[in-house]
């Protein structure tokens, strides 16, 4: 288990002024969790190591069997309904976004939650609309995701110290959030009900396409020729990520944030003849690109001009 997720003495930090109507919970909560999925097993092992008590875990496939096994290896693995009825102050729902609703609404008609309970969720498309059904029948609604990809391997907890969590919360629960989010070893960052999409939109964005561009440009090295693309790509990437989160628009290089409508045209001669599939892809990045390239002062309109000619004639032949 990794250290660094030993419980932290003190008030946790990012906590605002405790409202009015705070509600108190024990320090060690004694915790359920259902879905012992990438994140629902790896969060119970993070809060055991915190000093939480897992009492119990729910996991139907064998891959979630194994990974009760090996991440929470004193917690028995019990039915949802029993999990439920086990967790006393934290019910932990880790299952996939559309799951969520029928889950929830499961429980709270099986009759199994109870009021003061808090019953949360690690999903970052929702917000605490989802958990509807549960805070009618008394629980304490939590949203409550954390902005990091899981492999549901012990390597996750020592990724997890410094991770941001999307928290939605009523103002009787922040102060418990944030305590929660601090055992983490993280920080939390409030998104209001209506702004949960949005947030989910912009890590979807980040993280998920970010995985299909690298593919995409490594499938395109090897139509070039290059046996490793991932020797070729590892320290460009990287490189480029960690300047853009430096710099922001002012990392951008290449061929688009220098106007070099003859360049691209090139790119898209070629890729037409040997990806076609990637072409839709790499104009609508483009274009972008070249959007916040002029909106940044690094180029100028009237040498973008040219530039913006290629994209939107490629843009009609693609769809012509």
């Amino acid at each position: 288990m990794s250290a660094s997720l030993r419980p932290r003495p003190g008030a946790p930090t990012g906590a605002a002024a405790v409202p009015p109507g705070t509600v108190s919970f024990p320090r060690h909560l004694t915790v359920g969790v259902i879905g012992a999925g990438r994140v629902g097993a790896v969060l119970g092992a993070a809060l055991t190591a915190a000093g939480h008590r897992v009492v119990a875990a729910a996991g139907v496939s064998s891959a979630s069997t194994a990974r009760i096994a090996r991440l929470l290896p004193d917690v028995p693995r019990r039915p949802v309904l029993a999990v439920a009825r086990a967790a006393t102050d934290l019910l932990l729902v880790a299952v996939p976004d559309d799951a969520l609703a029928a889950v929830v609404t499961g429980l709270a008609e099986s009759g199994v939650l109870r009021p003061g309970q808090v019953v949360a969720h690690t999903s970052g498309a929702h917000g605490l609309g989802v958990l509807a059904a549960a805070a009618e029948v008394g629980a304490r609604p939590l949203a409550l995701h954390p902005a990091m990809t899981f492999t549901g391997t012990p390597d996750d907890l020592d990724r997890l110290p410094g991770v941001s969590y999307g928290v939605t919360a009523p103002p009787e629960l922040r102060a418990l959030a944030a305590r929660l989010v601090a055992d983490l070893g993280g920080v939390p960052e409030w998104i209001a009900e209506p702004d949960r999409p949005l947030y989910h939109a912009a890590l979807a964005h980040g993280a998920n396409h970010l995985v299909t561009l690298v593919n995409e440009a490594a499938d395109r090295l090897r139509d070039a020729g290059v046996d490793e693309p991932a020797r070729v790509l590892a320290p460009l990437l990287r490189a480029a990520l960690e300047n853009a989160l430096r710099l922001g628009d002012d990392a951008l290089t290449g061929p688009v944030s220098r106007g070099d409508a003859g360049t691209v045209a090139r790119h898209l001669d070629r890729l037409v003849a040997t990806a076609p599939d990637s072409v839709g892809a790499y104009l609508a990045l483009a274009r972008r690109t070249a959007d916040r390239a002029i909106a940044a002062g690094r180029l100028r309109p009237v040498d973008a001009e040219p530039l913006l000619g290629v994209l939107a004639g490629a843009r009609r032949e693609a769809v012509a």
